[in-house]
């Protein structure tokens, strides 16, 4: 195994170059890579993409056409650990934009159905705090938003 990290792969119907287009859109430090595609063995429709490979936020990912077999669920998300406000917003309004879903507690579904959670940075801390009360406040307030209000979740930790 080569020491580069993971590589995560994720199953597209058709999709995968505008889906892979959109990450790159949406994160800083990221790229469209190699772009393959499918020849006449049967598998796919000769000459349409197979797959992409694409970098976002520096995370290397390859976007696979594979057909409607598997679609994506909750049991699988990544977390964007955003420093402030503007950040949960941004990442909020640019992931759920055009058929997007907002969730619960900061998790929301994207146009392709890859579920997201738009995390304030400082909420880990919070919630490992070894003041149990301060934790209490802290989840009770995260667990009544949708998306993140950072000042909300702060005023809740300090008991305000």
């Amino acid at each position: 195994m080569t020491t580069d990290g993971f590589t995560t792969c994720l199953w597209f119907d058709g999709q995968a170059e505008e889906a892979a287009e959109f990450y790159v859109s949406v994160f800083k430090n990221s790229s469209i890579g190699r772009v393959s595609h499918y020849t006449d063995s049967g598998y796919g429709e000769t000459g349409s993409v197979l797959t992409v490979e694409f970098t976002a936020n520096g995370q290397r990912f390859v976007a696979l056409n594979g057909g409607p077999q598997f679609t994506f669920n909750e049991a699988v998300s990544f977390q964007i650990l955003c420093a402030d406000q503007a950040e949960i917003d941004h990442y909020w309004a640019k992931l759920t934009e055009n058929g997007g879903e907002p969730g619960p507690c900061g998790w929301l579904k994207d146009r392709y159905g890859v579920s997201w959670q738009v995390v304030y940075a400082r909420l880990a801390d919070m919630i490992h705090d070894p003041d149990r009360a301060k934790v209490d406040r802290a989840t009770k307030a995260m667990m009544a938003m949708g998306k993140l209000d950072v000042a909300a979740l702060d005023r809740a930790y300090a008991g305000e």
